[in-house]
């Protein structure tokens, strides 16, 4: 047996295994005698056929189990022997020939090897980051009490329509009538609108309704009628205004107050403003925190230097993935999987630099936060600690939200770290500015 490397370059290797027979004999026939034994042929007892028979039905495929397993085998030793950090798998060389598969032939197997890059850098006082305190002003504060008491309006009967409004129709045609049915004014055709605007209650007129509603799904919403039979109707209809209505915002009250916030939170416009205060605070940490968090990730891999295989990647991506994607898929999307992937690298390089360890209090705190986020998405909140628990024992069972929660905490762990050993500057700044950040 004759093993050879070829390196190409720092990250990449193209390494041969040459097979004599002498090198495979012993596997093929510890395989055809495993073949032998649960052999079941008639005319023969089990276990009991003849080898050469045996052999004349499996021994292709032991042969092929036997050069595969010593193949994988050296390849393994190989990697280990040399502390290779591969990525991703060993892939068949594109430079691989042909060969004969025929007992007691020789056989030559190529593959290439991707190495992961060797990362050396520090994490120090010299590398700074700036953590923006984003400030409020009395205008941004005005604008999310605006839009929290929208969020608890209503619509409200009005006496003229307008752009945004509603109305309560009834249409009659001869001796058709359709009762109760709404139009949205914004729905309307622009060359028709002009008929519904400025309307009141009891207001009469006539619509062509494939004019006003050029949508077939609002015409047969309207006309309260399947879509397909739309055409055999006439177009012309005369309209009755029911009522018209206009969205307002909640008035400021005790009642919002209680149905924001749960009855009795809060009860006086001074309250309501430190609690809207408290929640811009809030999402002017989050931006903030991430902002920073992609400035912690940019540079470190910009430090680390990092270089990849990426023709082997591209190859192994197709490989695992040929179900999937294709050469043009992969090759669009390489450089997003590239940046993603070299943070990784430092990520990992980080957490082992500073013996960062994850435990399974870790991924379960992860976990419960998902759970806690997912069932707020749905307005759920203030769950018990045991429901929280629950779900998050059953997101770590699964495979993809695991290595999600598993990727979180790696990324939290190596970013803290980060904080703990750079230096870190906070900074004053106007949302606006923040916004033009980069």
């Amino acid at each position: 047996m004759e093993v050879t490397k070829n390196q190409i370059d720092d990250l990449n290797i193209e390494l041969t295994i040459a097979l004599k027979a002498d090198d495979y004999s012993e596997a093929e026939r510890k395989s055809l005698a495993a073949y032998k034994r649960k052999a079941d042929f008639k005319g023969f007892r089990k276990g009991m056929a003849p080898t050469s028979l045996v052999k004349r039905i499996y021994g292709e495929q032991a042969l092929y189990e036997a050069i595969n397993g010593t193949v994988a085998e050296q390849l393994d030793k190989f990697i280990k022997d040399n502390n290779l950090k591969v990525l991703g798998e060993p892939l068949p060389s594109e430079n691989q020939k042909e060969n004969d598969w025929k007992d007691g032939a020789d056989f030559e197997f190529k593959f290439d090897i991707g190495l992961s890059p060797e990362l050396n850098f520090e994490v120090d006082k010299s590398d700074k980051f700036t953590h923006y305190d984003i400030e409020i002003s009395d205008k941004e504060k005005a604008d999310a009490k605006a839009d929290l008491l929208r969020q608890y309006g209503d619509f409200q009967e009005c006496e003229k329509a307008g752009e945004d409004d509603i109305l309560t129709v009834d249409l009659k045609q001869g001796e058709k009538t359709v009762e109760g049915a709404y139009v949205s004014i914004r729905s309307v055709a622009d060359s028709q609108k002009s008929l519904f605007l400025g309307v009141k209650a009891d207001d009469k007129f006539t619509v062509n309704v494939n004019e006003a509603f050029v949508n077939e799904e609002d015409r047969a919403q309207l006309l309260k009628v399947k879509k397909e039979d739309l055409a055999g109707l006439e177009p012309e209809w005369e309209v009755t205004v029911v009522n018209v209505k206009t969205f307002a915002p909640a008035e400021e009250n005790q009642e919002t107050y209680d149905k924001i916030f749960g009855k009795g939170v809060v009860t006086t416009p001074e309250e309501l403003d430190v609690r809207i205060t408290e929640r811009l605070q809030n999402n002017h940490k989050q931006d903030s925190d991430y902002k920073l968090n992609q400035d912690i990730r940019e540079y470190y891999v910009n430090k680390a230097g990092i270089s990849l295989p990426e023709a082997f990647l591209k190859r192994w991506l197709l490989e695992n993935n040929k179900e999937k994607v294709t050469k043009e898929d992969v090759d669009k999307e390489f450089d997003s999987f590239a940046k993603d992937f070299k943070w990784q690298l430092v990520r990992g390089y980080i957490l082992k630099k500073f013996d960062v360890k994850i435990n399974d209090k870790d991924l379960l705190d992860a976990a419960k936060g998902y759970a806690a986020y997912q069932y707020a998405m749905y307005g759920m909140g203030n769950l018990s600690d045991e429901i929280l628990t629950d779900a998050a024992h059953h997101f770590l069972q699964d495979e993809r939200h695991s290595r999600n929660i598993e990727e979180f905490v790696e990324n939290d762990k190596a970013v803290a770290a980060v904080k703990e050993h750079a230096t870190l500057e906070d900074k004053k700044i106007s949302l606006e500015k923040f916004g033009k950040l980069k």
